[in-house]
Formats: C-alpha cells, sequence, structure tokens
C-alpha cells in the first residue's frame, strides 16, 4: 500500500487528479480542491499522504498535503454512504478543523453547503462522524452554546441567508453568549459584506 508520495509534480488536470513523478513513475493522484491549491506549480517539489483506494477494478490514489486531511478522508470513507468522491467534495469544502466543528455543533446546514449533500446525508454524517474524528464529549454548558448557535443559524436561514454566509457570521464567535447576541454579531458581520 502506497502511504505518501515524494516527488515532482508533472501535470495538474482540470478535475483535480495530478500526476506525481517520483523516480521516473508517473503516479496519478486525485486530491481535494483545497490541497491543489495548495501544492506550487509543475515542476515543483510535492509531499503527499496518501489513501490507497483498492476496488475490484482499480486501484487509485487519494492525495492530501496534511495528515490530519487524510484521517478526516478515512473517517468519511467508513460512514454509511459516502464514498471517495464525496469525500473529495467534503475535503475541497471544509478544512479538518471545520468539519470537526460542524460534527461538534451537530451543524448540519454546513455538510448541507457541501455539493452533493443533503439534509439525510448531513444528518447521517453527523451521527457516523462523532466517533470516526474522535470528537470530544460536549458537557452541559457547551451544549448550551451549541444550542444557542443553532437558533441563531435557524433564525439566520429563516431570514434568507445561505449556509456558507451563516458559516462565516458564526464562524470565530465566542461560545457563551446568547442567541441575541449571536445574531446581533452575525448580522453586523453579514450587513458589512
Amino acid at each position: 500500500m502506497i502511504g505518501s508520495l515524494r516527488g515532482k509534480l508533472a501535470w495538474r488536470g482540470a478535475d483535480g487528479d495530478l500526476l506525481v513523478e517520483v523516480g521516473g513513475i508517473g503516479y496519478r493522484v486525485s486530491v481535494p480542491g483545497r490541497t491543489a491549491v495548495a501544492l506550487g506549480a509543475v515542476g515543483s517539489d510535492v509531499f503527499l499522504h496518501v489513501h490507497t483506494h483498492v476496488r475490484e477494478d482499480a486501484i487509485v490514489l487519494y492525495g492530501f498535503a496534511h495528515d490530519e486531511e487524510r484521517r478526516c478522508f478515512e473517517a468519511l470513507l467508513g460512514a454509511h454512504g459516502v464514498g471517495p468522491a464525496l469525500a473529495l467534495s467534503v475535503l475541497s469544502s471544509l478544512s479538518p478543523a471545520a468539519l470537526s466543528a460542524a460534527v461538534l455543533e451537530d451543524d448540519a446546514e454546513t455538510l448541507c453547503a457541501v455539493p452533493g449533500i443533503g439534509r439525510k446525508t448531513a444528518a447521517r454524517l453527523l451521527i457516523d462522524l462523532k466517533s470516526r474524528l474522535d470528537v470530544p464529549e460536549r458537557s452541559a454548558a457547551d451544549a448550551g452554546a451549541g444550542s444557542a448557535r443553532a437558533e441563531a443559524r435557524a433564525a439566520l436561514a429563516e431570514l434568507g441567508y445561505a449556509p456558507e454566509e451563516i458559516r462565516r457570521a458564526l464562524e470565530g464567535r465566542r461560545e457563551d453568549v446568547g442567541v441575541e447576541e449571536l445574531l446581533k454579531l452575525a448580522l453586523r458581520d453579514l450587513a458589512g459584506r
């Protein structure tokens, strides 16, 4: 099984595929958009953490700039109904930290913002990923903060804001504030954009 590749970036495809040349052999690797952007230009040295996916008809390599992304990819693959294409889509849209935060906060809206994920899949992912991503259990205070965040998220959705706008507006907000304060801060932020 291939665990990593270090070599020259020989080719970059439009669909997220790369060709990494290692010792005269070219390895075709599929990467999330976030990793594709982080890599240098064609001809530059690259290092990728690799997940080797073996199917009946093919062996496919998936590459990641950081090992944490590879671990998230493998956790996503272990979730019911998630294949490599959807797992790559999730990691193209969300960083491992953002994915963990969404799971911790039961934030289905953030997952629904990922192309290919609907409400049912998001709800199932939240359940499946809690144990797979080693998300810490929430205390009662954290659960209260999470419910305040969930209420603010629902209120902003009712006002017509898109899930991605809501996620950005609530990102980085203190956990110990109430719904009203979260809404006030988020609306101020959204009005400034």
